[in-house]
């Protein structure tokens, strides 16, 4: 009865079918889709640190690998972020633990891709560091480009790239955030060796680059990036 309720308060303004069924699988449902996005994106996200080790171009391996009719490859990042994708798998590993073996290591993959890229990150610049021996570590900027959790939004939570440029923070190094969708830092970020810097002074300033989030903005900058001596491109920007 609360159903037929339901949708017919929803069909007032919903053009789409409205599908009734019970609670139990309705909630799995919904975890269901996200866990099924969190499962490929971890495949993309271990593919690139496969092809990093092979010294193989992933963005070109996805591409030519999704040329076969039935493949469809997403595009490897930084990780999974925001508030329904990097949480909901969770509830059905929490759920059922035994059985929820690709999900958890779905999770696994995506959670630990944040630390891989900040590991190119410190490689960059401890290369950096080594080619300009007189300059001190807090003497080096770091561009973070993005830190929303995923392109064109200014929705932090959950965001992998915000917490690479945290991390970075504690490398000592001077970290300029760009971020087109915020005016301001959040708090997290609030410290004395962050930055909000415009995208023109960032390339025009930084030593190591790193590309964490694929705005639309940042297209237009390719080949400033691309000079640059140290890039670490996590989302195929560059590609």
């Amino acid at each position: 009865h609360c159903s037929d309720v339901a949708c017919g308060l929803y069909k007032i303004f919903v053009e789409g079918e409205c599908v009734i069924t019970n609670a139990r699988t309705a909630e799995l449902a919904k975890l269901t889709e996200n866990s099924f996005r969190d499962v490929n994106i971890a495949f993309a996200n271990e593919l690139s640190t496969i092809c990093h080790k092979l010294d193989i171009d992933v963005w070109e391996l996805i591409a030519l690998a999704n040329r076969h009719p039935r493949v469809d490859i997403l595009q490897p990042g930084t990780g999974v972020g925001g508030h329904c994708i990097a949480v909901d798998p969770w509830f059905i590993v929490n759920a059922c633990p035994e059985e929820a073996r690709i999900i958890r290591a779905a999770r696994e993959v995506n959670d630990a891709k944040p630390q891989w890229v900040l590991e190119q990150i410190r490689e960059s610049l401890n290369k950096h560091h080594q080619e300009n021996p007189g300059q001190s570590r807090d003497q080096i900027k770091v561009a973070c480009l993005g830190i929303a959790f995923k392109p064109d939004i200014d929705d932090l939570r959950e965001s992998p790239a915000l917490g690479i440029a945290q991390q970075i923070i504690e490398l000592g190094a001077q970290v300029q955030i760009v971020e087109p969708n915020i005016e301001q830092l959040p708090n997290t970020l609030q410290h004395a060796n962050a930055t909000l810097t415009s995208l023109e002074q960032a390339i025009r300033e930084a030593d190591v680059v790193s590309v964490l989030v694929k705005h639309r903005s940042f297209i237009e900058s390719i080949a400033a990036i691309q000079a640059k001596a140290h890039v670490v491109d996590a989302v195929g920007l560059l590609s």
